[in-house]
Order: structure tokens, then sequence, then C-alpha cells
């Protein structure tokens, strides 16, 4: 008789104890604050990723516009080999198959210094948004008393009642 009745006071005990820890923790969920990121998009539509664009491409338009014109240049020699390789001599066919050629490879490496270049230089300018974009978020991770902010690309499902990307992008604009 004592051991059943201290089995059902155990038993009453553990309910009990499991009772309250399915509870504080329900509790404690339900308190937990998450937004999400999307810092592509950001990176995309934000006042200061727009003005970095725009500085880039002013910046990379007069190189763009040279290795535009050694493709044409390119374009047009090989037009004029290929209408007049039957009139030429052996040694004129040569010479204008080496500067084709010549002129083929200094395009090739203005194109690939010219990707090159503007690849760094959009980190650059990228590096430093997301540096202001990370600010912006911790602030507005403090003010709103948020728990947990995650980019958009490491989640596998979300509402858009926690996606703080609009927040973000204006506080950008704001600054």
């Amino acid at each position: 008789m004592k051991r059943q009745r201290l089995w059902w006071k155990t038993l009453i005990a553990v309910n009990l104890v499991v009772a309250t820890i399915i509870g504080s923790s329900s509790l404690f969920a339900g308190d937990i604050k998450i937004g999400i990121v999307n810092t592509d998009k950001i990176l995309r539509e934000s006042a200061p990723a727009i003005a970095a664009q725009k500085k880039i491409e002013q910046e990379f338009w007069p190189r763009d516009e040279q290795v535009k014109k050694m493709a044409a240049k390119a374009k047009a020699l090989q037009e004029k080999l290929e209408k007049k390789s039957n009139a030429m001599t052996n040694e004129e066919l040569r010479e204008m198959e080496r500067t084709l050629a010549s002129l083929s490879r200094e395009f090739q490496r203005a194109q690939r210094q010219l990707r090159e270049d503007l690849s760094v230089r959009q980190n650059e300018e990228f590096g430093l948004i997301l540096e202001q974009t990370n600010k912006a978020i911790k602030n507005i991770a403090e003010t709103g008393k948020y728990d947990l902010i995650l980019q958009l690309q490491d989640s596998v499902y979300r509402s858009e009642r926690i996606d703080i990307t609009a927040q973000v992008i204006k506080a950008l604009e704001d600054q």
C-alpha cells in the first residue's frame, strides 16, 4: 500500500514537472521575435546600391566603349579579310591574318581585364553597402526587440509577416 501511494505521488510529481516545463517552454517560444532579411533585394533595390551601380557604370563606361570599339574593328577586319582574300597575295593575306589574330588577343585581354576590374570594384562597393546594411539591421533588431534575424537564403520557410527587408531598405535611404 505504501509502495502504491509512493508510486502515485511520484507519478503526480513527474506530471507536474512535465506540465511546468511544457507550459514554460511554450510561453518562452511565444516571446521569441524573429526577422528575415533578403540581402539580394537590398543590394538591388536600396538607394545606396542603386547609387553605387550608377557610380560604377560611369567609372567603367569609357573602358567598355574602348572594348566595344576593339570588337567592331576586329569584326570589320574579319569581314574585309573574307571579302578580299581572293584578290590578295599570300603575303598580304598572312599579314592581315596576323593583324586580326593580334587584335583578337588584345580584345580578349582587354575584355578579361575589364571584367576582373569591374568585379573587384563591385565587391568593394557592395562590401560598404553590406556594412551599412548590417548597422541598419542591428539598429532595427535593437529597437524592435528582435531575438534573431536571419538572411532569407538561410530559411526554408518564412512568413511575410517576419520579413523586415523593406524596413532595412527604408533605413538605408534615411541614412
